[in-house]
């Protein structure tokens, strides 16, 4: 078996590989915001507001109407980890539960049996730009735990390892560890019935960036039944096992090689995602996955009979106020804060 297994260009929604479901990647360079946290109103003309996904002055709306984002809407059957490395997000869910995040920090959330939640990209700087970069990663939950209560936590950028990439004794990139291991640094617990809080499952997603002419090797993984993935999303070119591959593609690895990624001209951006597979049927309606056709319609009718609790903030699109701190409250009443 070859290193690389295949090679894709990514589209707007990049293709995973079973247990992850696929990966959102956003760009937008977002300009100075009002006191509503949206863009001047010159900004939103000839745009299909609340459904605007054409990239126009350099950003979309999404679903916003006036904050750009993703007012309130249910997820049920896997999870969602969303990083933000530049740029905010403003949680709310049907829990009660709220937050803001951003430079940088993960949120891990396990839908389970079900909940609504929001997440707006305020523009919090009223005197420059905001840009945003963001993923969101879904991930599959087993049918063991498709029906557990709703859960999110944080993952501070503050306590999230980043181990040096040395070369020559000098540093020349980062390995950014969202879940998993690597040099035997270990990444934050996700939530506890995530699939990757069981080490046996191998789950691994990793950012990396590698200087111009800087040179990683991927470790090879300990078991041969895992899939691997490696976007290369930013960048200009770098070469893999004598091939040549340009920015904007995916790669899908052997875990039984230790591919070694050599950089050309640019900075490069990746992200690295590895698990073993759930080897159960799964059946996708919209923000819903089950293990069945009956188990889908089983949710949808759930959803429609009870909102999953309901909506209980002011607006659908509801956003956390111009003080740029980051926070997070949970459903207990405890709250974290960050500067």
């Amino acid at each position: 078996m070859g290193t690389i297994k295949a090679i894709k260009p990514l589209g707007f929604h990049w293709e995973t590989i079973n247990p992850f479901i696929f990966c959102a990647y956003h760009q937008d360079d977002f300009p100075q915001g009002k006191l509503n946290l949206g863009p001047d109103h010159r900004y939103l003309k000839n745009r299909l507001l609340g459904n605007d996904f054409t990239k126009k002055d350099g950003f979309r709306m999404y679903h916003g109407q006036k904050v750009p984002g993703f007012p309130f809407h249910p997820h049920a059957g896997f999870e969602t980890i969303t990083l933000v490395e530049e740029g905010f997000a403003d949680h709310t869910d049907s829990l009660g539960s709220c937050g803001r995040f951003g430079h940088g920090d993960v949120q891990w959330m396990t839908a389970g049996k079900g909940v609504l939640h929001s997440e707006m990209f305020p523009l919090i700087h009223q005197n420059k730009p905001n840009p945003l970069v963001l993923f969101q990663l879904w991930l599959n939950l087993p049918k063991a735990s498709k029906q557990v209560n709703p859960h999110y936590k944080m993952l501070w950028h503050e306590e999230i390892p980043v181990v040096p990439i040395q070369q020559n004794q000098q540093t020349v990139g980062q390995v950014k560890i969202i879940a998993g291991h690597y040099q035997n640094i270990k990444a934050l617990s996700p939530t506890p019935n995530s699939w990757a809080a069981n080490p046996e499952n191998e789950v691994q997603i990793w950012r990396i960036t590698l200087q111009a002419g800087a040179e990683f090797v991927i470790p090879k993984a300990k078991a041969p039944k895992l899939n691997r993935q490696l976007f290369f999303y930013k960048g200009d070119s770098i070469n893999v096992e004598n091939q040549s591959i340009s920015s904007g593609h995916s790669l899908e690895l052997s875990p039984l090689k230790s591919p070694k990624i050599t950089v050309n001209s640019k900075t490069a951006e990746f992200l690295f995602l590895q698990a073993k597979p759930i080897n159960e049927p799964v059946v996708q309606h919209g923000p819903f996955v089950a293990n069945s056709s009956h188990e889908i319609n089983t949710i949808i009718k759930n959803y429609q009979q009870t909102q999953f609790g309901g909506w209980p903030w002011p607006e659908a699109e509801f956003t956390h106020g111009p003080n740029p701190r980051r926070f997070a409250k949970y459903p207990d009443g405890t709250t974290e804060e960050k500067l």
